[in-house]
């Protein structure tokens, strides 16, 4: 194996690492929390607030799932008050799913968690030093789509003067 293809096992090998942890992380905070409520459902959440109202079929493409694993987390996440279904007003049969004030205020309170785990476990780091590993990824990230190829659109993209 060449040196570059080293380095992108390495690189892959420590993004697995640092998902994985994020995971362990959220799994621990979240289930502490929401006992019986999956931490994808959290993930949905955040989907929800970033993109809005959103039908199901929207946000199965955009976590790259099958609606099946996103009407599970549907379900889950209305029973518990967290988010607000109603029908779609084209197509009495489709739904259209939002955050109720109950989900915006959990996803708010969770997300302080998560920032200050962030913030705890890059304490050593400078702000430039973050927003260098930040826009590189995010570049990456846009790579990864469109070798999948998915179109960027449900990722903020970087400049492309960005990619070296």
């Amino acid at each position: 194996m060449g040196d570059r293809e080293e380095k992108a096992v390495q690189l892959m090998r420590a993004l697995r690492a640092a998902g994985q942890l994020q995971h362990a992380w959220i799994t621990q905070s979240w289930q502490r929390e929401h006992d019986g409520l999956h931490p994808a459902a959290a993930m949905l959440l955040s989907e929800l607030h970033v993109h809005g109202e959103s039908r199901p079929s929207e946000l199965a493409k955009r976590k790259m799932v099958d609606i099946s694993v996103i009407s599970r987390q549907i379900a889950q996440l209305a029973a518990a008050g967290l988010i607000v279904r109603r029908p779609a007003p084209e197509d009495g049969r489709a739904s259209l799913i939002s955050l109720s004030e109950t989900g915006l205020a959990e996803l708010e309170r969770w997300r302080e968690l998560h920032v200050d785990f962030i913030q705890r476990a890059l304490a050593d780091w400078t702000d430039d030093e973050v927003e260098a590993l930040t826009d590189r990824l995010t570049v990456m990230n846009q790579g990864l789509r469109e070798a999948l190829g998915h179109a960027p659109d449900s990722c903020p993209s970087a400049p492309a003067e960005k990619r070296k």
